[in-house]
């Protein structure tokens, strides 16, 4: 009896173990999720402010503040904020602009 435990209890942790992911793959999304977003902004000169906010699975987006200038003449270079969501399974990313935000 206490064998089979032991067996079970093994076998449990080998696969927990082979379904993490590696360090290298945590590098690779948040470099496609910063690339993402930075591409799906409309502001220029943008960066992100912070680190990306990453959801579990069951909703399967991470978040990223993002922050440049306003393209438009009209706006005269304005400072400008956008909310951009990144969805893990399609790779795509949405923005919004966000100015509402004021991060500290």
């Amino acid at each position: 009896m206490k064998t089979a435990f032991v067996v079970l209890l093994t076998a449990a942790c080998a696969i927990g173990q082979a379904q993490a992911s590696s360090a290298q793959a945590w590098k690779d999304l948040d470099k496609a999720v910063l690339a993402g977003c930075l591409k799906a902004s409309q502001l220029k000169d943008v960066k992100p402010v912070g680190n990306s906010a990453r959801f579990d699975d069951r909703t399967g987006f991470d978040a990223v503040l993002l922050q440049g200038h306003y393209p438009q003449k009209h706006m005269n270079n304005r400072q400008g904020r956008e909310l951009c969501l990144y969805e893990r399974k399609t790779g795509t990313a949405s923005v919004t602009e966000w100015d509402s935000i004021q991060p500290r």
